[in-house]
């Protein structure tokens, strides 16, 4: 992979925050997920690689989670370092102290930072105030690590990103608004089918289509699900109520009854689709039982590439 072999691009990651990817240039998003399809191939030939030994992150976790903490733990052991579980009641953020103060005790202790909380600028405050690199591990607004092991995954299957169609069929939550950045960045096509008041951030659709002139990307926010999936190679659907909303399940699930991707809808996905959701997924709900356990769905590859493409990044910018 001549990517990895650019000491420029490597050298512009070093100490970087990672909290959105429109804070990246495409060519640097792509180093990233070149570099987490090495260290994958690493891992599973067993060869030892631990660029962080020595080193420690903590994680702060005001929202519960599987997939992030154990991907982090997990990684930051397979780099050589050590990963600092700190939930909300571990930290004095919950007494009240400022996240300010916090990010600049915790740049006296750590290397690095990884927080999964709800309010994006809590992210932004903490890596403006911290000395130490911060990662976004999930707010309301963006979920770039899971966007990155997306697209990883993508590559994998399709052997290409560039021309490939992806269909989002759902909430214009952060997952989508992650996608949306990546797919204008890195030059694929995305259609988004969402309810009329529950679509994507329109002033990120705005910034996007503007990316998407310079990189023959393009992005279309249709309301009919059967509209965004025609042709799609990809597609891509999310839980309808995301954390912190659970209050509106019942008024979510009325708005999209007909956006569950069944069956009958992917038949309109070109034949060699591939189905990807970020879990965790409700049968029954978003995807039926066919689809997200069916020939197509690659949902634990997705998943298991959370691990790699996490250990690039801590990689790419903590060592």
């Amino acid at each position: 992979m001549p990517n990895l072999l650019n000491e420029e691009i490597a050298a512009s990651l070093k100490g970087r925050d990672f909290l959105a990817l429109a804070d990246f240039k495409p060519e640097e998003i792509r180093w990233l997920i070149d570099l987490a399809i090495e260290l994958k191939r690493k891992s599973k030939a067993g060869e030892v690689y631990q660029p962080l030994k020595g080193k420690t992150l903590g994680m702060i976790f005001e929202k519960s989670s599987t997939r992030t903490r154990v991907s982090f733990e997990v990684g930051m052991y397979q780099l050589g370092g050590y990963a600092l579980f700190l939930s909300r009641n571990d930290l004095q953020l919950g007494r009240g102290e400022t996240i300010s103060d916090t990010a600049q005790t915790m740049s006296r202790y750590l290397d690095g930072i990884m927080i999964r909380t709800y309010a994006h600028r809590t992210v932004i405050e903490l890596a403006r105030t911290a000395t130490i690199p911060v990662i976004n591990g999930l707010t309301d607004y963006a979920h770039p690590c899971q966007a990155l092991a997306d697209y990883q995954t993508i590559l994998e299957h399709k052997g290409r990103l560039e021309g490939l169609k992806i269909a989002y069929i759902g909430d214009g939550n952060n997952m989508v608004h992650s996608l949306l950045v990546g797919a204008a960045k890195l030059g694929l096509h995305m259609s988004v089918a969402s309810p009329e008041g529950y679509e994507p951030d329109a002033e990120l659709i705005r910034q996007m289509q503007e990316t998407c002139s310079e990189t023959g990307a393009s992005i279309r926010v249709v309301r009919e699900p059967r509209e965004a999936i025609e042709d799609a190679d990809v597609v891509y659907t999310d839980v309808w109520a995301s954390m912190g909303f659970e209050a509106e399940q019942e008024e979510r699930a009325k708005a999209f009854a007909r956006y569950q991707v069944n069956e009958e809808l992917v038949q309109y996905a070109k034949p060699d689709f591939v189905f990807m959701h970020c879990l965790p997924a409700h049968r029954g709900e978003e995807v039926s039982p066919g689809v997200i356990d069916g020939k197509h769905s690659i949902v634990f590859d997705e998943a298991e590439n959370r691990l790699h493409a996490q250990k690039a990044i801590m990689a790419a910018i903590m060592a």
